[in-house]
């Protein structure tokens, strides 16, 4: 076969692999958008009751969101186990029910600690010099809303073991769905709306649980009904265990897990550190870090439907599709960070003026603050891109170890200390935090780029190799 023809079919290739890359990436991320619709309804209806209310919501949000990322990295594991079961080919619908079934159990069994935990923050808090009101209120709004993690935890197995079948549609429409339940149900709730009494931030928190419990009932039924899943046979002997499986998901998932942790708490710890330097460097840091979150939502779309595709490659042991399905899925999510890194450059004052006055002296300071941060912003977010869309091709390989490593190191070995040094005795700020963010997120995505290139290597050279040779057969995936 000449080399033109090998050419030619190997861009064939990676155009089909983009149309189907796109084809999941994109309802992933419209799903992504959803959650942070969700969050972004409770903040402001929330913020409502006053500013002492939202501080309580938002120190009880910290704790919950902080053990629900780990319990959403855990049972993400759903996705390469249904993908590699996928690409084998054999007894697909078994190997899929099961997992995602063990998911659903793994689900429950990580809940029940972070409630346990939950239900111990209100002497955990004080010890930490937190002011006792505060604290109060904070667990008003948490007793309620720690039970949004299991019907939570159990909607993101069934949306992850969609997305594994390229089957996500579902599970946008719900989350849009719930996205006005959640929403009608904070109305009613906090302020006694349609004859139910007001509840305040205790209303606040039984909201967004039953808008957690809408989403899980509303997908299992479409996973129990739709034509085309009921085959799946989900729900089918759910009570009976599969042990192996089990500790096969909590091993792959909890690296996962304590991966988006890490990450969660290094943009704790630098909201923290902003709080050293004062109130204008924090408002104009959360500007920065939403605009950066916004956008973030892509390059994770595109992560997701990678350890979907990569899955699906490595499971029928086709490293040359495993190469293909990550290299496309990566240059694809720093193609568009750097758009929107340019847009961020270009459009830094309109973009602060969507959240602050310019022309009011007593915001123009904070403005100039948010408009210098992002600047960093365009930057970090090619890294933070970069490192999520490798994670997600490396986590369609089952290889979750390495790279959590690579991310404690990065966040905390470099990222943070990084940040601290330049902020503080050099005397940087904000400044230097952002390019202690940027520093250790830029290192963890060079060191998981390389990691895929490890895993990947020399697909293309055989495949080339096996074109040139009749007969030729499959390679093993590294």
């Amino acid at each position: 076969m000449s080399g033109l023809q090998i050419r030619s079919d190997r861009q064939r290739a990676v155009l089909g692999e983009m149309r189907a890359l796109l084809a999941l990436a994109g309802p992933l991320t419209l799903t992504n958008l959803g959650q942070i619709a969700m969050m972004t309804t409770d903040v402001l209806m929330v913020a409502q009751l006053g500013a002492h209310a939202l501080a309580a919501s938002a120190l009880g949000s910290a704790l919950f969101f902080t053990l629900w990322m780990f319990g959403v990295g855990t049972v993400t594991a759903v996705a390469p186990m249904v993908a590699q079961a996928r690409g084998r080919g054999r007894d697909v619908r078994t190997e899929c029910r099961r997992s995602a079934q063990q998911g659903l159990w793994l689900a429950i069994l990580v809940s029940l600690p972070a409630i346990g935990l939950l239900l111990l923050a209100e002497p955990i808090l004080l010890r930490m010099g937190q002011d006792p009101a505060l604290t109060g209120d904070t667990m008003t709004y948490l007793m309620p809303l720690m039970w949004c993690m299991p019907p939570s935890l159990c909607f993101i197995v069934l949306r992850t073991f969609l997305a594994a079948l390229e089957r996500i549609r579902p599970a946008v429409v719900v989350t849009f769905a719930a996205i006005f339940v959640n929403a009608l149900a904070n109305w009613v709730l906090i302020h006694g709306k349609l004859g139910f009494p007001a509840l305040g931030l205790f209303g606040a928190g039984l909201a967004s649980t039953l808008a957690a419990l809408f989403m899980a009932v509303a997908l299992g039924l479409v996973v129990g009904f739709d034509h085309g899943l009921r085959r799946y046979r989900i729900w089918s002997r759910l009570w009976r265990p599969d042990l192996r499986r089990l500790r096969e998901l909590t091993a792959i998932g909890v690296p996962i897990g304590a991966m988006m942790t890490l990450e969660c708490a290094l943009f704790s710890g630098a909201t923290l550190a902003m709080g050293l330097i004062g109130a204008d460097a924090v408002a104009a840091h959360q500007i920065a870090l939403q605009c950066a979150s916004v956008t973030f939502m892509v390059p994770l779309g595109i992560g997701q439907a990678a350890t979907v595709r990569v899955g699906v490659a490595a499971g029928r042991g086709d490293a040359v599709a495993v190469a293909r399905a990550g290299w496309t899925a990566i240059l694809s999510g720093c193609a568009f960070m750097a758009t929107m890194a340019v847009l961020f450059f270009a459009l830094a004052h309109p973009i602060v003026g969507l959240f602050l006055d310019w022309g009011d002296a007593a915001t123009a300071p904070t403005a100039a603050l948010a408009a210098g941060f992002l600047f960093y912003a365009a930057v970090f977010q090619l890294a933070d891109g970069g490192q999520v869309i490798a994670a997600g091709a490396l986590r369609g390989l089952k290889d979750t170890r390495v790279p959590m490593a690579i991310a404690a190191f990065g966040y905390w070995g470099i990222g943070f200390p990084l940040g601290l040094a330049f902020a503080f005795p050099l005397g940087w700020d904000g400044d230097g935090i952002w390019i202690g963010l940027t520093g250790g997120l830029g290192v963890v995505a060079v060191l998981l780029v390389l990691r895929f290139r490890q895993r990947s290597r020399g697909g293309s050279a055989r495949h080339d190799r096996a074109h040139a040779r009749p007969g030729a057969v499959a390679v093993e995936v590294p």
